[in-house]
């Protein structure tokens, strides 16, 4: 055990609810990482079946953690079905663990009170289908979809698991699945890197009443080519993030930036970097994020286990709380709770 695990938990009754956390089993999932591994292989090597034991493990670890979100991870897919309908697989399976949380057996925690599938939009208005099949494997709990569109010129960025076609939320195609499902109320989980902000602002200006919520701080860059480059792109970004929060449909997960792609730190996985040297580095990202989007659009997330890269389960939220010390009670319960429960629609998790 290193020294990170075992820090004093800060503010251990400030209710959380932790937005963004995946399940799969990469064990099962080997062809979609080839060699040679890319750092954020390393990052999950400890983690690579993740499912709710282990995520009870690291949410039981200190904080007052009362409900979670499910994200997409291409993990559990139906093998069985169509390739449109692989997806609905693994809402199928995380209702699953929803339910097991829900049986009262391991505590008040409700995880996975709200699933983020995915869908194809690529499918155009055929993808109505899938997204109403999603609907029924969620049994209440499916609040909406994430379609990832992550793409850099330099392929060593991501690796092959995560690339996305370039310019995907432009393409006709995706436009026109897009146009179907902001016909249902959803949410929208966006993953851009850096230098593709533009794109998310793009495709909010064009829905303007769809729900967008932007995954980790809109992932600056420290891998790969980026390496050593977060100082001279930070204005960059700064600008971007400004411009993006001035689109009132868009909210802002602020985490992320502890896994591989970020490089905060640049070494890991579970090196010990203690709480106050995360919150040292991040807080540069995070204070202008709340600065842009306000505290009612902007909400922690731990990202895990990807985030274990950088931090430990324990240690990362007690850097989120070092960088809001100073915030008052309302403030802390909107970013920690609050506004991911309206973004997803289980605000009875607060009653």
């Amino acid at each position: 055990m290193t020294a990170s695990t075992t820090e004093t938990i800060l503010e251990p009754d400030l209710p959380i609810i932790d937005p963004h956390h995946h399940l799969w089993d990469l064990r099962a999932m080997v062809p979609m990482f080839p060699e040679p591994q890319h750092d954020f292989i390393a990052a999950i090597a400890g983690a690579a079946h993740y499912t709710f034991d282990q995520l009870h493990a690291d949410i039981s670890s200190g904080h007052n953690v009362i409900g979670t979100v499910f994200m997409e991870c291409g993990a559990f897919y139906n093998a069985a079905a169509s390739e449109a309908m692989k997806p609905v697989g693994e809402v199928e399976f995380v209702n699953g663990v929803a339910a097991q949380s829900a049986s009262g057996l391991y505590g008040p925690l409700q995880a996975c009170a709200a699933i983020i599938g995915h869908a194809d939009l690529t499918l155009g208005s055929h993808v109505g289908a899938v997204l109403d099949a999603l609907s029924a494997a969620g049994n209440g709990r499916f609040k909406g979809i994430r379609h990832q569109g992550a793409w850099d010129a330099d392929l060593t960025v991501l690796g092959p698991p995560f690339h996305a076609p370039e310019g995907l939320y432009s393409s006709d195609a995706f436009r026109d699945g897009f146009a179907e499902f902001a016909k249902r109320g959803l949410s929208f989980d966006a993953w851009v890197l850096e230098p593709q902000l533009a794109d998310v602002l793009a495709l909010a200006k064009a829905y303007p009443d769809q729900k967008i919520i932007l995954d980790h701080c809109g992932t600056p860059l420290n891998i790969a080519s980026y390496r050593g480059t977060l100082p001279e792109n930070f204005d960059r970004w700064k600008a971007s993030i400004s411009t993006l929060a001035e689109c009132e449909n868009v909210s802002v997960k602020l985490g992320g930036l502890a896994m591989a792609f970020c490089g905060m730190p640049e070494d890991g996985p579970a090196k010990g970097t203690n709480s106050s040297e995360l919150a040292a580095m991040w807080q540069p990202y995070i204070d202008h994020c709340i600065s842009a989007f306000g505290t009612k659009r902007a909400m922690f997330e731990s990202n895990y286990p990807v985030d274990r890269w950088g931090a430990t389960y324990p240690v990362l939220w007690n850097a989120f709380k070092r960088i809001t010390a100073d915030y008052s009670d309302d403030e802390k319960t909107a970013l920690y709770s609050g506004n991911a429960a309206r973004s997803y629609d289980i605000e009875h998790l607060l009653d």
